[in-house]
């Protein structure tokens, strides 16, 4: 359950005689033009269609499309793409298979967007343990409280981080400060974390149980009945990684019946989610429509630093940093 974070390939050394074209997004433009060293013929496209067009020849592509369907086609017609890049840390809008045939790499965000959304589940459990929903809407209601609607306190605490890359090992370095005991999960059980085939019988352990691992075949409806049963009345579920994560029909059940506390969701499934979708009016049910890696002001700057450090390796065959495993999925 570790998440890409910063891995490393060796990179195909870079055509020589010729430019190579990379088709980049205007927004990149201030924080890239000045860098790209001469042999990048940069082409700054502002919609889609424009990417689909110049992407055909091109050699590198940073397309960060808000639709599989329409990044699907930019690799399709890409005839001599090498390298893609995306600033997201999740690639299941990738079609890894497609590039795989096509032998391109592809690397990830991962880590760019760590500390924001790091920031965004301590917040969501914050929020949980204070029950601050509530208190927004007495205020809404120009109500003065009573009596706290929350009274959890995080201190003595404890949280299951399932996926403990480089998200989850910031959530717990912000957890633990608040006095949370912390029990990451990763594929091997690596660094004294749990392995992901012993994770499951100690879900009455826990508090919190926080989703920061990659959607994968592996990872689809990693929580679902069974493991809503395990956990404790009281616990929350809080998913800052992907919808498919969880079986959102199970955890309705789960939310409507009082079976576990409740869950903080910063991703669902489909997004945007349909108006009379039934997760909207869950008890308990607190959603943040997937904007964790958008609460921040400098997630181009960011995204272009790791592609400049990545373009340097690319040309000089380096190594590169958050290289996806094609066969993975992260």
């Amino acid at each position: 359950m570790q998440a890409a974070a910063v891995v490393a390939r060796k990179a195909p050394c870079a055509l020589s005689g010729r430019s190579m074209k990379a088709v980049l997004p205007a927004v990149s433009r201030p924080a890239l033009e000045q860098n790209l060293p001469e042999e990048v013929a940069a082409y700054w496209f502002s919609e889609p269609d424009e990417a689909l067009r110049e992407v055909i020849d091109a050699d590198i592509a940073w397309l960060d499309f808000h639709s599989a369907e329409l990044v699907a086609r930019g690799i399709e017609v890409a005839l001599r793409l090498q390298w893609l890049f995306t600033v997201a840390a999740g690639v299941e809008m990738f079609d890894l298979a497609a590039l795989r045939e096509k032998g391109a790499i592809l690397t990830d965000g991962a880590g760019v967007n760590a500390a924001v959304v790091a920031d965004y589940a301590v917040m969501g459990i914050l929020v949980a343990a204070k029950r601050y929903d509530e208190v927004v809407r007495q205020a809404g209601r120009h109500q003065w409280a009573a009596a706290a609607p929350g009274v959890v306190e995080l201190d003595g605490s404890c949280a299951l981080i399932i996926g403990y890359g480089a998200i989850g090992t910031k959530i717990a370095d912000r957890l633990r400060a608040f006095g949370v005991t912390v029990t990451g999960v990763t594929r091997s059980g690596r660094d004294g974390t749990v392995s992901a085939e012993r994770w499951r019988p100690r879900l009455g352990e826990f508090d919190w149980v926080v989703l920061a691992a990659p959607s994968t075949e592996q990872t689809h409806a990693l929580i679902g009945p069974a493991e809503l049963a395990a956990m404790r009345s009281s616990a929350w579920l809080i998913n800052i990684a992907r919808g498919d994560l969880v079986d959102q029909d199970a955890l309705i059940d789960a939310l409507s019946t009082g079976r576990i506390g409740g869950a903080f969701l910063d991703t669902v499934s489909p997004e945007p989610l349909p108006a009379d979708h039934p997760l909207w009016s869950a008890p308990n049910c607190l959603m943040t429509m997937h904007l964790a890696g958008r609460s921040q002001s400098r997630l181009v700057e960011r995204g272009a630093a790791l592609f400049l450090e990545n373009l340097q390796a690319f040309l000089a065959g380096g190594l590169m940093r958050n290289v996806v495993d094609l066969d993975r999925g992260y």
